[in-house]
């Protein structure tokens, strides 16, 4: 079901194949630094297809990047193949929400994998903030990355995850505990794809993250975030967003994305 040459090839791994912590931080690290993280698709009403034909056509084969039924359904079988024991979850999504806004629909696909019996998170499909580390799930500590420090908190039966910003601790999603099949994803990424509701029908959202910088895309505002705190902000022309999307971030682009380039900078003002 997947091809593992071809997707070491696109993420830049050359190392073992073996369902060990050490391949999991180093594929977990790679990924999100190759495979970016965008929704393009559905700005343009194309609609976004999770079978597994599809997405290595578009994330392997195409150059592009996805979302996270996209990037985690991937992901999941690049593991699988390698012999890991993983599961699909499903997450409320809560960054950067109010603290009083209602409750959300479980949207965000993450994954759970078992190393030695040891349940880890492992996460490459959440734009500005994704983990660039598997993360012990039965931890309750704060755990290091190469970006921000993250740790659980129970919720009931469920797991909160928070991300520290400085002194901060911002929740970042809550997982419920039941593993998914995949046909559980089809219903929730038609909503993400399609509702009004859906902040991707709406924004241009990209984001990719390396060792070095978090870079994130809003309408035509260009983030870079660096481990050590510092951050850079700048407002990009239509121009300077397509030329950023190939430069910056490594996207093919097509000549049937430059109106959303346009309006992007107007809802950027």
């Amino acid at each position: 079901m997947i091809d593992l040459d071809a997707y070491f090839a696109r993420i830049g791994y050359d190392g073992p194949r073996e369902p060990s912590l050490a391949v999991l931080r180093r594929l977990t690290e790679l990924h999100p630094a190759r495979i970016v993280f965008e929704a393009i698709d559905v700005l343009l009403d194309r609609g976004v297809d999770i079978a597994p034909e599809a997405v290595d056509a578009k994330l392997i084969a195409a150059g592009r990047g996805g979302y996270c039924y996209e990037q985690n359904s991937l992901f999941k079988r690049v593991l699988a193949a390698l012999g890991f024991q993983v599961e699909g979850l499903l997450a409320r999504v809560l960054w950067m929400a109010p603290p009083d806004i209602p409750t959300r629909p479980r949207t965000h696909m993450a994954l759970r994998v078992f190393i030695d019996g040891a349940p880890w998170l492992a996460d490459v499909g959440f734009g500005s903030c994704v983990p660039t580390a598997p993360l012990r799930m039965d931890v309750f500590e704060p755990q290091a990355t190469g970006h921000e420090a993250f740790r659980f908190r129970r919720v009931g039966p469920e797991l909160l995850l928070e991300a520290q910003l400085g002194e901060v601790w911002q929740p970042v999603y809550q997982l419920g505990p039941e593993p998914q099949l995949e046909v559980d994803y089809e219903l929730p990424n038609w909503f993400t794809s399609t509702h009004p509701s859906s902040h991707f029908r709406h924004n241009l959202l990209v984001a990719k993250t390396t060792p070095e910088a978090r870079f994130g895309l809003l309408h035509n505002r260009l983030t870079i975030r660096r481990p050590d705190g510092t951050m850079e902000r700048r407002e990009l022309a239509p121009a300077e967003i397509e030329t950023t999307l190939v430069e910056t971030f490594g996207l093919p682009v097509e000549p049937a994305w430059r109106p959303l380039f346009e309006r992007a900078a107007a809802a950027g003002g």
